[in-house]
């Protein structure tokens, strides 16, 4: 899926196509450069769109991840299996 949809907004396949850890690292260059004030205005805008996009797709990817999680279970005839994690 080239597109995700998270709350409305669509994320673009060049983001929704990074990796998590891509995806932060470039985040928290974009942070780093709006806390540093380097940008223009209409700079600053857009990277702070952009920075909203990245942070969906990270949240994105660590739903999935949590959602694969599974734990190990010992069955009574010694076994070993797997059931989904409790989200309590």
């Amino acid at each position: 899926m080239a597109e995700n949809q998270n709350a409305g907004t669509k994320i673009p396949a060049e983001i929704a196509a990074l990796s998590f850890e891509e995806a932060l690292a470039q985040l928290q260059e974009l942070v780093k450069k709006l806390e540093r004030g380097d940008n223009k205005l209409d700079e600053a805008i857009s990277s702070y769109e952009r920075g909203a996009l990245l942070k969906q797709h990270c949240e994105a990817k660590l739903r999935e991840a949590q959602m694969k999680v599974e734990k190990i279970v010992l069955g009574s005839n010694g076994s070993v299996g797997t059931q989904p994690m409790d989200s309590d």
